[in-house]
């Protein structure tokens, strides 16, 4: 099983002043998506013309290329989650976003469908349809996503068993990533997605290929 070559990661030019170099503890690992065409050039741009210190460990490309934006030890805003959710769900306010590394896969996310019946981006961009994995009854407010890549997991899987040995993060599969709950907003040590914090986020989505690879994490140990 391969492992991850740190050699290979391609090193963006990020400023400095767009993120934290204070460390902290890291106990969560959060998935997000870009909801953007390949390349991160435009993810970078928008994140540094950003008012805030927002951004990612890593921007994961199509073709399964990392791109490190800064440091898994360092931090960016991510995760921005408003004091409601904590408030519904019965949470103290706490933010996350320090002690949790934040990964982006390039993909459009969410698709609507035309009136040709075709999938487009959220840009009204027609998508090749091979590249489509619908969601019969739904998944927050979309009915298809972009696919992400055979390539993007398994960069995705090398990164996690890295991070989750360097950090003694653990591996185990969590059911209910795939809402927002409790244990996500209390800042339980794993392997979460973003709409484990969010209502309004629908990054990342259930693909299958992705939940049996972080089904099979823990086997790695």
């Amino acid at each position: 099983m391969k492992l991850l070559n740190l050699k290979e990661i391609i090193q963006l030019a990020y400023p400095a002043r767009k993120y934290f170099s204070t460390v902290y503890d890291k106990k969560q690992i959060v998935l997000h998506h870009t909801v953007s065409g390949d390349g991160v050039t435009g993810d970078i741009t928008h994140w540094i013309k950003s008012k805030f210190n927002m951004g990612t460990c890593v921007i994961i490309s199509r073709n399964g290329e990392i791109n490190q934006v800064f440091s898994s030890k360092y931090w960016a805003y991510h995760l921005g989650v408003p004091g409601s959710t904590y408030k519904k769900i019965g949470v103290p306010y706490k933010r996350w976003d320090m002690n949790s590394i934040g990964v982006e896969i390039d993909s459009y996310g969410g698709l609507k469908k035309g009136t040709d019946g075709l999938w487009r981006t959220v840009y009204g961009e027609l998508i090749d349809q091979d590249k489509v994995v619908e969601y019969p009854k739904g998944y927050r407010g979309y009915f298809a996503f972009e696919k992400y890549t055979d390539e993007q997991i398994e960069s995705v899987r090398q990164l996690l068993l890295f991070w989750c040995e360097r950090y003694s993060i653990p591996l185990e599969y969590k059911e209910k990533m795939w809402d927002v709950n409790a244990d996500a907003l209390s800042g339980e040590a794993g392997i979460w997605s973003h709409t484990s914090f969010r209502f309004d986020k629908s990054d990342v989505h259930p693909q299958a290929e992705l939940i049996t690879m972080l089904k099979n994490l823990s086997k790695c140990q």
